[in-house]
């Protein structure tokens, strides 16, 4: 017999077991609202190894594509084969600091007396407790915070790994997903983890999840088009745009902000509980932005200064409140778990950090766990490491002639010459993305006021180290300004605060949109940003 495994955990194997009883038997919490029928499509997990030793795909399964399955119809058929699953519940680890802003308190989901308001609107009577909800969409993490809107106060966040991962790692993927065979299922992915995530909370902190009268959900164009249940096609092809932008063009509505009641969306809070999207900014340029923007003020701020949202889709905004410029960045899951070898998301076990001394190499991992992998904030610090020891050269190529580099030699842990090449390209997407809006509002990245890096990878990678690689432009360590989550910050504000809806929708239409593939020289700003040294801090 061979062993199944989950994470550290091992269990014997059983033929005829389906991966849901593995996962019973290691107390692994596996989403699902159908008793187990394959119907509600909310067990999927990713089979890393072991494919070929479970039953074929069955008729619920068909929807999903490469290496995931539904936890309740994937059996064991095969005993002496090892099987490796993941569920697609990880956490990431939660960020314990954001950029603050104050402002007023004035939810639009407020009580008046005995009873709850939304606006001028009756919802409900006042039963005790007043909460909302703001949500971060993100391609690969999902971010949420419940929120007191009598007090302000934050009682809670969690965040879970995006469960769309089967439709693709990038958005690109999961457009073209959602425009084939199986339209919808990323969209009721996505509400059944939140919904569950919406459960967990109410039984932690012991509420009804109908306490909850308002929602603010941000995220990129197609994350968050998908989630309201708009055909996002048109933000795949030429001129890359949202259905919304697409109508504000047209002078069919005054905002590429939405709308919905919960029960048109299925999200299980109180039923007639409004639902509202932040504004996009153009094109990839999402309310995640919007919410980036309100949470650091550049709305009231004269200096001008730059701001970096890493991820899946790396966004750049450059301005102050008299001009603003921003650029979408497909720089792709490299960083983030995705087509590296031993890659992984920012989970415990993963390599966060990344020392090379003479012929050792030091790390350390997230919460001290056995190394399952390497994430984002430790792979910059390993490139870094490689070029200062000489190990690699600025074009990624091994000084000894090799093809790999072990960072985790006794777990055979290595970085390959084709995953050099796949950082090369997503660093050059981040590298072209800050160079050409920075050049085209006409400053050099010395001149920034500050350079704010937002994002769970951002919060945790050593400065230093991504500017010596080209990561980030290479402006003074001491403007550099890690600000967290700011997107959850930005939809927190939103939920508390009207006023901030309003002022979020104004500075969305003043933002100058920069097409990065209509740049002239793109393509040689590209070659350049694929290698491995720092940005020059002069355009000149």
């Amino acid at each position: 017999m061979s062993p199944v495994y989950h994470g550290g955990s091992v269990l014997q194997s059983s033929p005829g077991k389906s991966i849901f009883e593995y996962a019973d038997a290691l107390r692994v919490r596996v989403p699902t609202s159908c008793g187990r029928s394959g119907e509600c499509h909310e067990c999927i997990v990713e089979v890393k190894r072991g494919m070929e030793a479970l039953n074929p795909p069955a008729e619920p399964e068909a929807f999903l594509r490469g290496g995931y399955r539904l936890a309740c119809q994937a059996r064991l058929a095969d005993a002496h084969a090892d099987v490796e699953f993941a569920v697609l519940r990880r956490q990431p680890r939660i960020l314990t600091h954001s950029i603050k802003r104050r402002a007023p308190l004035d939810p639009l989901a407020a009580r008046r007396g005995d009873s709850v308001h939304f606006g001028d609107r009756r919802l409900d009577a006042y039963r005790g407790q007043l909460y909302g909800l703001a949500v971060d969409a993100g391609t690969t993490t999902v971010v949420m915070n419940l929120v007191d809107l009598e007090s302000g106060a934050v009682l809670h966040t969690a965040s879970f790994e995006n469960p769309q991962k089967f439709g693709g790692s990038d958005v690109m993927n999961r457009i073209s997903y959602d425009g084939g065979e199986h339209p919808g299922e990323l969209r009721q992915a996505m509400l059944s983890a939140v919904n569950f995530e919406i459960g967990e909370m109410s039984r932690l902190l012991r509420f009804h999840r109908r306490r909850i009268y308002d929602v603010v959900i941000v995220g990129n164009s197609t994350m968050r088009d998908i989630l309201f249940g708009l055909d996002v096609q048109s933000i795949g092809q030429k001129p890359y745009k949202s259905l919304t932008e697409l109508e504000m063009e047209r002078g069919e509505r005054s905002t590429t902000a939405l709308s919905a009641a919960a029960r048109e969306l299925g999200l299980r809070v109180f039923p007639d509980a409004n639902v509202y999207s932040g504004p996009l900014i153009g094109s990839h340029v999402g309310a995640d932005v919007a919410a980036d923007m309100l949470a650091v003020g550049m709305d009231e701020r004269d200096e001008t200064m730059m701001l970096v949202d890493v991820g899946t889709n790396t966004e750049v905004v450059v301005g102050n409140r008299h001009r603003m410029m921003a650029a979408s960045c497909p720089a792709g899951p490299a960083f983030e778990g995705g087509q590296i070898t031993y890659g992984m998301p920012g989970y415990e076990g993963a390599v966060e950090s990344v020392e090379i001394a003479g012929d050792a190499v030091k790390f350390s991992t997230i919460g001290g766990a056995e190394v399952q992998g390497i994430c984002g904030s430790g792979l910059v610090d390993l490139l870094a490491e490689l070029r200062r020891t000489g190990r690699m050269n600025e074009l990624g190529v091994f000084s000894n002639g090799g093809g790999e580099f072990f960072f985790a030699p006794e777990r055979g842990m290595s970085v390959s010459r084709a995953d050099l090449s796949a950082l090369a390209q997503a660093k050059s997407a981040n590298y072209s993305g800050q160079w050409i809006v920075l050049r085209s509002y006409g400053i050099s990245p010395g001149d920034v006021s500050n350079l704010y890096l937002a994002g769970g990878f951002a919060n945790y990678v050593d400065t230093r180290n991504a500017a010596s690689i080209g990561f980030i432009a290479d402006v003074p360590p001491e403007k550099v300004v890690k600000i967290g989550n700011a997107a959850l910050e930005g939809a927190t504000l939103m939920l508390v605060s009207g006023q901030m809806r309003e002022v979020a929708e104004k500075m969305a239409r003043r933002v100058e949109h920069v097409e990065l593939e209509t740049t002239p020289d793109f393509f040689e700003i590209f070659v350049e940003g694929c290698m491995f040294k720092p940005m020059p801090r002069s355009s000149a």
